[in-house]
């Protein structure tokens, strides 16, 4: 891969009920790469409530982004976060745009099946989520592997892979294989590296 000096931009997509686990550890890796992550509260509030009851702030407002493009879009699992996302217009319309557009897109645990899954935006491609959620999508082939690439889809399995997930992420974002693996040797994670075979 090219190394990309320019600094790239995530948006975080979170809404009440997120898993905070997946979403933190994915914010503190690509920020430790020095890339840009914005999260987004996908509802009227700011303030949202996590998996486990945890008050987090967001930084802006999904509604607030106009037409802005990030380099790639995160949406984190939990059951009620997954639910709340699909369920969201605003969310689909904002996936779908950055899809078009090339960005990537990346869904984390049951993120996959149900906000991709459940509105019709996998597309055929391939793609891993948590549990048995796979079973009720009709428009993507599921892979039982820890993160699967398809094209600008980088889709995670859940809260344990999200090392891995956020690793491959950020190496697709930059091209840097050896300050991304510098980073994980830095926080003694020893099972991703930016030369695996998927």
């Amino acid at each position: 891969m090219v190394k990309d000096n320019a600094k790239k931009q995530v948006a975080l997509l979170l809404a009440d009920g997120f898993e905070e686990g997946e979403a933190v550890i994915v914010l503190d890796i690509l920020e430790r790469l020095d890339i840009q992550v914005t999260t987004l509260a996908c509802q009227k509030s700011l303030t949202l409530r996590t998996y486990h009851g945890i008050q987090m702030q967001a930084n802006e407002l999904l509604s607030a982004q106009g037409d802005r493009l990030f380099d790639a879009v995160v949406m984190p699992g939990g059951p009620e976060g997954s639910v709340a996302l699909a369920a969201s217009k605003e969310v689909v319309e904002f996936v779908r745009r950055h899809d078009e557009a090339g960005k990537l897109i990346c869904p984390l645990c049951s993120a996959a099946a149900r906000v991709l899954g459940g509105n019709g935006l996998l597309k055929g491609r391939r793609y891993v989520c948590s549990g048995d959620l796979y079973k009720d999508v009709k428009d993507g082939v599921y892979v039982n592997q820890s993160f699967v690439e398809d094209g600008n889809l980088l889709s995670g399995k859940g809260l344990g892979l999200a090392f891995d997930f956020a690793f491959q992420l950020a190496y697709r974002l930059t091209g840097d294989a050896e300050t991304t693996n510098f980073q994980a040797d830095h926080i003694d994670y020893h099972h991703w590296r930016a030369d695996q075979k998927l």
